[in-house]
This record gives C-alpha cells, sequence and structure tokens, in this order.
C-alpha cells in the first residue's frame, strides 16, 4: 500500500533550518542556545533547570511594588507639619535637616511600615487560606481567626484594663500576647472540628463560619460586661488602626514576615498542588494533610501577630488574593503578589482615611470594611449565581 499524498509530501519537505519557523509557524530552536519558543509560552532552561516566561507574573508585581512605595511616601508626609514627596525622599536618603528626618524616621515613617508589614502578613495568610479550602470566601475574618484574636485582646482589656485587677504597662503587654493566643486558640479549635481523615477545605470553612460566629458572639458579650472606659478602648482596638504605632511594633511583625514568608514560597509546590483533585495531588507525591498543616498553621501565625499589632483590618485578606489572581491571570491566589498587593492596599487605605474628609481621621480598619463589604456582596452573588447555573 502506498503511503498518503500528505505523508509523501511531509516526507519530501526539508527539515526547517535552525532559527527559521517551520511550515507550521513554529520556530525551532537555535543550536547551543537555552531559550526556544513554543506556541504561547517561551520556556527558559538554564542546566538542569527550567521555566516558563510570563511578563505578567514580572510586571504585575513591579507596578503593585511601584504603587506601595507611592503610598508609603504621600503617608509619611501627611500630617500637621506637611512635607512634599520629594522632602520625605530626601529625609530618607539622609540629605534633609535634622528636623526633616526626625519627623519622618522617628514619627511617621513606623505607621506606614507597620501597615505595610501588616497588610502583606494579611494578604498572605488569605491567599494561602483560600487556597486551602478552593473557596475565594475563605479568609481569617471568615474562620474565626481574627475574632478568636479579637476574643483575646478584648479580655485583657475588660479584665486587666484601666478599671481591672491589672492595668497600665502590664495591660498593655498583655493584649499582643493574648491576641496571638486567641488566633491560634480558634485555628486550634477550627482543625480539632473540620479533621475527618483529612482536611477538607470545603469542611474547614463550615466549621470556620461556625467558630467565627461563636467567638462574635464572645466578644459581644465582653463588650456588654465592660465599664464604658474599657469599652471604648476595646472598640478602638477592634477597628484597626494604624494610629499611636511605633518602631517597637514594626519588630514583631517584622520578625514574623521575614521567617514566614519564606516559609510560605518554599511550601508553594505543595500550595499549587492542592488546586488539583485529592487523587491528582497525591500522584504528584504531595502529602495533603501534612501540607495542609504546615499551610493553616502558616496562615495563622501570620494573621494572629499582624492584628496583635494593629487590631483587625478587615477584608485585606479576603480581597487581595483574588485581586491579585485576577491581575495575574493564575489558577490559584498567587502568594508573593498577594503579599505585595495587601501591603499597597492598606497604606493606600491609612493615606486615603487621614485625607478624603477634612479634619477626620478614618482608623485603617473601617476604611478598607467599607470597600470590602461591596466587594463581599459580589463574591456572594457570584457563587449564588454559579451554583444556579
Amino acid at each position: 500500500m502506498s503511503p498518503a499524498p500528505a505523508a509523501r509530501e511531509a516526507a519530501a519537505e526539508p527539515p526547517a533550518e535552525p532559527g527559521r519557523p517551520d511550515a507550521g509557524g513554529h520556530r525551532p530552536a537555535k543550536e547551543g542556545s537555552t531559550v526556544s519558543r513554543v506556541p504561547g509560552r517561551t520556556p527558559v532552561r538554564i542546566g538542569p533547570l527550567s521555566a516558563v516566561w510570563r511578563p505578567r507574573t514580572v510586571l504585575v508585581p513591579c507596578a503593585i511594588a511601584l504603587a506601595l512605595c507611592a503610598a508609603v511616601v504621600l503617608n509619611t508626609g501627611r500630617g500637621d507639619f506637611p512635607l512634599s514627596p520629594g522632602d520625605v525622599l530626601q529625609a530618607l536618603l539622609g540629605t534633609a535637616d535634622g528636623v526633616a528626618e526626625l519627623v519622618v524616621w522617628e514619627l511617621r515613617l513606623p505607621r506606614s511600615v507597620v501597615g505595610a508589614l501588616v497588610g502583606a502578613s494579611l494578604g498572605l495568610a488569605g491567599a494561602i487560606l483560600q487556597g486551602i479550602a478552593r473557596n475565594p470566601l475563605a479568609s481569617p475574618d471568615i474562620l474565626g481567626i481574627t475574632a478568636g484574636a479579637g476574643v483575646g485582646a478584648v479580655s485583657v482589656i475588660v479584665f486587666a484594663g484601666s478599671h481591672g485587677a491589672a492595668g497600665g504597662l502590664v495591660g498593655d503587654v498583655g493584649i499582643p500576647t493574648a491576641a496571638v493566643t486567641g488566633g491560634l486558640a480558634a485555628a486550634l479549635l477550627v482543625y480539632v472540628l473540620a479533621v475527618r481523615q483529612g482536611i477538607s477545605g470545603y469542611r474547614v470553612l463550615l466549621v470556620g463560619v461556625g467558630v467565627n460566629a461563636a467567638l462574635t458572639s464572645v466578644l459581644s458579650w465582653l463588650l456588654v460586661k465592660a465599664d464604658i472606659v474599657d469599652a471604648g478602648r476595646a472598640l478602638i482596638w477592634l477597628n484597626g488602626s494604624l494610629n499611636g504605632t511605633n518602631w517597637d511594633i514594626a519588630a514583631p511583625a517584622a520578625w514574623a514576615l521575614t521567617l514566614l514568608l519564606p516559609a510560605a514560597l518554599l511550601l508553594s509546590l505543595q500550595f499549587g498542588a492542592l488546586a488539583f483533585d485529592e487523587d491528582t495531588a497525591r500522584g504528584l507525591g504531595v502529602r495533603m494533610t501534612g501540607a495542609r498543616a504546615a499551610l493553616l498553621l502558616t496562615a495563622v501565625l501570620l494573621t494572629a501577630v499582624a492584628t496583635a499589632a494593629t487590631g483587625p483590618i478587615a477584608f485585606v485578606a479576603l480581597a487581595c488574593p483574588q485581586l491579585a489572581l485576577r491581575l495575574l491571570r493564575t489558577g490559584h491566589p498567587p502568594l508573593f503578589a498577594s503579599a505585595l498587593l495587601g501591603a499597597a492596599v492598606t497604606v493606600w487605605a491609612d493615606f486615603l482615611g487621614r485625607t478624603l474628609i477634612s479634619g477626620v481621621e478614618l482608623p485603617v480598619g473601617i476604611f478598607t470594611a467599607a470597600l470590602g463589604a461591596p466587594y463581599l456582596l459580589y463574591l456572594l452573588v457570584r457563587s449564588g449565581k454559579a451554583r444556579t447555573s
């Protein structure tokens, strides 16, 4: 039997020369080159390592980083002694006069640094939790971790506050510790109640919503029980504010992010495998329960430390991972971009909260909640349409 005409033509056609496209439009790799082009993707190979070049994964984080730097400069110059962006940059470089350097380095820069650290921690924690639960609604605010931290901090304010058994320095030192302890306890409760021969993301979300409702009720009872002074102090903390922050508050948040961000990035391979179903992830060699437990612990520690530093800042952990996912067009929330976007959104929210209404300084938590509530409604409506379609 003779071969088909198309096969005879293909056999007779000479092979494409290196560097020239073949009949299908594909450009073969040049001899000795480490880079070749395939349709839609550009693989880069360096020795035994290979990766796919995606310009969006580089350009979008760079744009977010520029937005973060702009927010820090503008927010640092805002105050009773206004400084232009040029004055702020000179003070940061050490070329301004002594007064400007004192105002920038000692009084105002800690506020923006704490905002960036807390926002980055919340954005990273939200990306991890949404990846584990495979649900855009999963965040520390929804799963009860933030409420647990709030119960711990408000308990110290009410029972050991200005009118309690202990006050002053003891009460101030106890609030961050109690917030971290409360957040860890809430996460442990969710983990114990949700685990059933492994961790299911859907079950974690349902249990977390229930734990959050119970802890919110406890928080309301504590506010009712407190006297007027302690209740006002607790409400200020619960609204999440960067007012009064200093380098002593920035240091624990910086250490936590320095240790936990590399840990989260090292777990990114397991995190990416969690986007597949159970059988596929196990086929890739990922131990699902161990990977989820390690990622969940990382997210809880990030949330607890961030909440202890400034109080709950709502909706940053919920919205930023989904915004980063849409900007980078990835299959699951990107970890590094979510952290970067969380930092930028928090600092910009603090700047706008101090600027939009003359004479009124809104806490950053109130401003992010005002922006995040419509986004939460959008997610709920969209998930409802997806279930009915």
